[in-house]
């Protein structure tokens, strides 16, 4: 069986901002027993926590897509592509609005 969530949300709702709230979510479920959530789950926190804040990097998008990619399949548990499948998502769904971010902070 597994899990699912549904989240039903306007078009005013920032897409990054929501990507933050979820990321603080599994950052601060994880257990830091394997490197790529521990270490992975901590990197994507601080690049969004950047990228919303208005000090986004080129590159931050590519970035993440790593971190995330490295995640998936290669923790003790099914929270690593729980936290990893959301953010490639996003950025895949919603990554006009995440450059948007970045180009207006550099």
């Amino acid at each position: 069986l597994g899990s699912g969530a549904i989240i039903v949300i306007d078009d005013s709702q920032s897409m990054v901002s929501l990507l933050r709230t979820l990321a603080e979510f599994y950052h601060h479920e994880s257990c830091g027993q394997c490197t790529p959530c521990r270490e992975g789950g901590r990197w994507l926190l601080k690049i969004v926590r950047r990228i919303e804040s208005g000090e986004g990097k080129e590159g931050d998008i590519e970035l993440m897509e790593d971190i995330a990619g490295g995640m998936l399949a290669k923790t003790l548990c099914p929270l690593g592509d729980a936290y990893a499948m959301p953010v490639l998502s996003f950025l895949k769904k919603f990554r006009k609005e995440f450059e948007e971010k970045i180009r207006a902070s550099i």
